[in-house]
């Protein structure tokens, strides 16, 4: 409880006048927020009574005055609802038949009734992480004798299940061709005994773009082929010189090579690579043998980078033989964009998958509600969905200033034959 001392001042020369109220300040301001509402929503329910009943003058004349020319005549009212703050509100629908007896719509009511705005206040709940079961709880609540519906957890889930499949067949059916990707990143996001393959392109510009998903039990050979099968069937140019930035599979990079030949240059992450060797170490090992990672990928001079790793290869070599090996595997495509003289910004942000995996930590954040993945499409719906969220923030990659200095760097290393075979295509 609340005292608020309120001094009143009447008229002439009486002096002022103390009066004291005890209120609990509380439980007032709710009543008087829930009163606003409340009178917000009648008045809205009279405001669009009236516009629908114009329109139904507009197509039946005024009422009362026959009209031997009329295309429509009045048919009573029915019970409907409308949209409002992420849930439907019942209201009594004019009827309007026309002079056929078909049944007319009113501009007014389509328009209140339309399902965008309760799409959207669905998707934006879900995406801030309110589940099914607690969407009625994000509502207003509507005053004494209003009803409402659409909130109920059944109600939400089919919304949603409708509204991702949607947003699923967009991203598996957008056409590509007009997109100039000189980059390409590939990585997996694991979901239960699932793996969803996401696609991620960048353009000259910078900017992201979501290419396709897959869904498999794993990496395997068959499901990354089938995942860029799919993009060059939408338009991805499978001539053009482009780097491609993963994180060492082997399934992943065998058939990138198999699919794209010698167009496609490999960045191995070096992140994963550094963590694949600390595997095979002692952990007291781990920070000498960082730091000489970290000065090999560190140089601007390629070859000095090789024989700083083959250094280091060598003197694992006796006592680490799973160290050496590791670090020698692959150790040419973990140097691909230093060959290819990019430096700065461009060559911190693509030397690593980070930009595709934190994607993936945005995916894990949006779903990390769901306790029971019943299929494969209902993991690719909710991944499609979280996507679609994020893809709102996406910003320009760092560096994207150098990117026509990438760009020009991939043409130079194009073998010659590939060149002139392309030309005679």
């Amino acid at each position: 409880m609340k005292s608020r001392t309120k001094c009143l001042r009447p008229a002439g020369n009486a002096g002022n006048v103390e009066v004291q109220m005890s209120l609990p300040m509380a439980g007032v301001l709710r009543d008087v927020q829930h009163a606003f509402f409340g009178l917000c929503v009648h008045a809205g329910k009279q405001v669009l009574a009236a516009m629908m009943e114009a329109d139904r003058q507009a197509l039946c004349g005024p009422k009362g005055r026959p009209d031997a020319q009329r295309r429509a005549y009045r048919g009573g009212h029915t019970r409907s609802s409308v949209v409002l703050g992420g849930q439907r509100i019942g209201v009594q629908r004019p009827r309007v038949r026309s002079v056929e007896s078909a049944e007319l719509g009113l501009p007014t009511f389509e328009w209140a009734a339309a399902t965008d705005p309760l799409d959207r206040a669905t998707m934006h709940a879900i995406a801030a992480g309110v589940t099914t079961r607690r969407y009625r709880g994000t509502v207003e609540e509507l005053p004494h004798g209003e009803e409402s519906s659409s909130v109920s957890k059944s109600a939400v889930s089919r919304r949603f299940v409708a509204l991702s499949t949607e947003q699923l067949h967009e991203w598996l059916s957008r056409p590509l061709d007009a997109l100039d990707l000189p980059v390409v990143m590939v990585d997996g996001i694991c979901f239960g005994d699932r793996v969803i393959l996401v696609a991620l392109g960048i353009d000259a510009k910078g900017k992201k773009h979501i290419l396709g998903l897959r869904e498999g039990s794993t990496e395997k050979a068959q499901v990354v082929k089938s995942l860029l099968s799919d993009l060059v069937e939408r338009g991805l140019d499978a001539d053009q010189p482009r780097l491609w930035v993963i994180d060492g599979g082997k399934a992943l990079r065998s058939a990138i090579v198999k699919m794209f030949g010698a167009t496609a240059l490999i960045q191995r992450c070096q992140e994963h690579k550094r963590r694949n060797v600390l595997e095979h170490l002692p952990k007291h090992l781990h920070a000498n043998v960082s730091r000489i990672l970290h000065d090999a990928w560190k140089t601007n001079d390629a070859k000095l980078a090789r024989r700083q790793l083959e250094r280091l290869a060598s003197s694992l070599q006796s006592d680490h033989p799973g160290a050496a090996a590791s670090v020698r595997e692959g150790l040419e495509e973990t140097l691909t964009l230093q060959g290819l003289g990019i430096t700065s910004a461009l060559y911190r942000t693509l030397r690593t998958t980070n930009p595709i995996e934190n994607l993936n930590g945005l995916i894990a954040d949006y779903t990390h509600n769901v306790k029971r993945w019943r299929d494969g499409q209902m993991v690719l719906r909710w991944v499609a969905s979280a996507l679609s969220d994020a893809r709102e923030r996406f910003r320009a990659l760092r560096g994207f200033h150098d990117m026509p200095g990438l760009i020009a760097a991939l043409q130079s290393r194009i073998p010659t034959d590939e060149v002139q075979q392309r030309k005679a295509a």
